[in-house]
């Protein structure tokens, strides 16, 4: 037994993991964090210490199972698991037509599964439904980088350029406790004198270190930003030669964010005029400064304009491609950002190239063998796919890599629209709450054991070694599908010998697109401990620093937009007077198929809490042993409460990691922005009650 190396299996960060072997001869590991890959300053949150223990839990799929008329799961072997499929999907494609079977991914898959998935609905079905579930994540903020850069990499520079930066503005983001091993690259910018400043509704471990936290009610992001780019411009902060030389768009900004004074923002969102003032000149008068977004801002219906807000305070301040300067969309999932870039996304091919780009379709195809005219056009997001089966377009899904029982917003109709399913495939290590109404569920590999590639959340792409071999018949994600392909009788276009070939194969896919990795290889990485993309050929050095010289847009220059602040699709009013919010807490990841199972983790969090503001409390009467009912206009469900001043009075939190009667997302929004439809999981209008002892029955775990 042998010290193994691996990447963390959670977060954007994507920490380097060592397992230590135990000094007996039995196959137990310690999990200690490795201090040679450049990235997570040799440490491990809570989260990465026990990575671990889901992949060795009893509860693991470790054959082929499927539903027997009865409800109950046998056990079955490969053959028939996948002939048995195909026939099902062929079967039903020729009578509903090819359309008639989807894909729905996930944003912790490798880039070579990402890819291989895209493919294999655009080539095996011959389908254009396939989505994922990171369209949850970072597609508001992908559509705006698109919009305003013309290139979408979540960080426009590495993670280093924090501690150089003299003003970092964190929206919407809570990284104590969604990147933890991030902290230090803040604090270590805090040392050096930089101004921190804080916005979310809530008083998050994150706001604890900043010089200002600004505590707003989810929905008035962009009045805010139109303030401090008010004060900016009208009081000639702005880096006038950046906005003319390398900008479009100016005269159109400043004529928008006129009326927005700050007197005006304060009566309208409550923060105080000095406050807007202070946050103003203080960044546009820094030397350096950074922009940093997540999913705060993002998960509206305008989550796409209230980006291009933060981004065009980067802008018209000059604050991009310099030291310690520059904007970034913080990743929540392991690989969000490949995840996004090689075929996931409706309407996307390998690469970032959109795929009704004629010039696009013929590149690809020509690596896939296949003509261009074969390729399907694009589908509808993730959402759109459940709201499709509801519909009865989609009789088919295959699930990888997501839970959307759990995950997707209103999830009460999603439940009630996969139902309706002729075939439900997941492909998962665990009976998710997605798998219990499936048809079949196939055991896939944890990340221990599946070797590829991942691209953290500064667009660094890396390598992931081979820890373990699969248990029991569980097999490699990229087997299932290639072998779910040949059954499916185009096999010839799935012709692995190894991970390796599909990582050759996806960088000769992207050569020539945005999001360019040709220039890489497994050698490569190995040897560099990763290549920032893009990298277009392999003397290139790759891309830490973005937009030195020229943005992604054909003249090079970058736009400016003014936005209008709109209503959010749900408003508060008498009858569900407060906002609902959600999110992540330390201690879980995503769904919890994973971190529910983690003992250590659960043990810290075994039930959602609410949070709320000691005015609600005392507005509803809470006493000591009293919970608390939200109900929105979709569900009504029954919650433990916390109660804290470091939350918006009008606001409610509750984080999103549990399934039936304990999932927040049964109460959800499922509007979604127009641009990059994105849920609006950050606000849904709820009324809040007392509930008694012994007064509920809702399910607690």
């Amino acid at each position: 037994m042998t010290t193994l190396k691996s990447h963390c299996c959670f977060c954007s960060m994507q920490c380097g993991l060592e397992l230590i072997p135990d000094a007996s001869d039995k196959p137990i590991y310690t999990v200690k964090p490795s201090s040679d890959f450049p990235v997570a300053t040799g440490r491990l949150c809570q989260k990465g210490f026990n990575a671990m223990e889901h992949t060795i839990h009893p509860e693991r799929i470790l054959h082929p199972l499927k539903r027997e008329e009865t409800g109950a799961w046998s056990r079955t072997n490969w053959d028939e698991a996948l002939s048995h499929i195909a026939h099902q999907i062929t079967t039903l494609q020729a009578e509903y037509g090819k359309d008639a079977v989807a894909v729905y991914g996930g944003g912790s898959l490798t880039n070579e599964v990402s890819y291989l998935l895209g493919k294999f609905t655009r080539v095996a079905l011959q389908s254009k439904y396939i989505d994922y579930n990171g369209r949850f994540c970072m597609s508001s903020a992908a559509a705006a980088a698109n919009r305003a850069f013309g290139i979408d990499r979540g960080m426009t520079m590495p993670l280093g350029e924090l501690a150089k930066s003299k003003y970092i503005i964190l929206a919407g983001t809570n990284i104590a406790e969604c990147q933890p091993t991030m902290m230090p690259y803040i604090i270590e910018a805090k040392k050096n004198k930089a101004i921190i400043v804080t916005i979310d509704p809530r008083n998050t471990m994150t706001s604890k270190i900043a010089d200002i936290h600004v505590r707003i009610q989810p929905g008035f992001d962009s009045i805010f930003m139109n303030g401090l780019l008010h004060v900016i411009i009208e009081e000639k902060l702005y880096d006038q030669a950046f906005v003319d030389k390398r900008t479009h768009g100016f005269a159109e900004l400043a004529e928008t964010v006129k009326s927005y004074t700050p007197q005006r923002v304060e009566e309208l969102t409550g923060v105080l005029a000095a406050v807007t003032r202070t946050i103003a000149r203080g960044f546009a008068k820094a030397e350096s400064g950074i922009v940093l977004t997540a999913r705060g801002l993002e998960q509206q219906v305008n989550g796409v304009e209230n980006t291009l807000n933060y981004i065009n305070l980067s802008l018209i301040t000059g604050k991009m491609g310099k030291p310690g300067s520059g904007y970034g969309a913080v990743t929540g999932q392991a690989n969000g950002q490949g995840g996004r870039e090689h075929g996931q996304k409706a309407d996307q091919l390998p690469g970032y190239r959109l795929i009704d780009d004629p010039q696009a379709r013929e590149h690809v195809a020509k690596v896939w063998g296949i003509d261009p005219n074969e390729l399907p056009g694009k589908g509808v997001s993730a959402y759109e796919m459940i709201e499709k089966i509801d519909q009865g377009e989609i009789k088919a899904m295959i699930v990888l890599g997501s839970n959307p029982i759990v995950s997707a917003p209103n999830t009460s109709f999603v439940e009630r629209a996969m139902k309706k399913l002729k075939l439900l495939v997941v492909v998962d290590m665990f009976e998710t709450e997605t798998a219990q109404g499936a048809h079949w569920l196939l055991p896939s590999s944890s990340f221990l054991e599946g070797e590829g590639t991942l691209t953290n959340l500064e667009g660094r792409v890396f390598h992931r070694p081979q820890a373990f071999q699969t248990p029991g018949e569980s097999k490699l994600d990229y087997q299932i599908i290639s072998e779910l392909a040949g059954h499916l009788g185009r096999g010839q276009y799935f012709q692995y010998n190894s991970i390796e070939e599909v990582f050759t194969e996806l960088a000769m896919a992207t050569a020539g697109g945005k999001a360019d990795y040709s220039g890489i290889s497994y050698e490569r990485l190995k040897a560099e401990k990763g290549v920032f993309w893009p990298c277009p050929s392999s003397d290139h050095p790759g891309t830490p620093h973005m937009f030195k010289d020229s943005f992604d847009h054909p003249d090079g220059k970058a736009k400016l937009f003014g936005i209008i602040p709109k209503m959010p699709a749900e408003p508060v009013d008498q009858q569900y007077p407060y906002v609902l919010t959600t999110g992540r807490i330390a201690n879980h990841y995503l769904s919890g198929a994973q971190t529910r199972r983690t003992e250590a983790l659960h043990k810290k969090a075994s039930v959602p809490v609410a949070e709320i503001h000691p005015w609600l409390a005392e507005k509803i009467g809470l006493g000591l042993h009293n919970r608390i009912r939200l109900t929105s206009r979709r569900d009504s469900l029954v919650f433990d409460v916390k109660i804290t001043e470091g939350i918006h009075p009008r606001t409610i939190f509750v984080p999103f990691h549990w399934g039936g009667e304990l999932s927040i997302n049964r109460l959800t929004n499922d509007k979604l922005d127009p641009v990059s439809r994105m849920p609006e999981f950050k606000i849904c209008a709820v009324k809040a009650e007392r509930v008694d002892a012994g007064e509920d029955n809702a399910l607690r775990l």
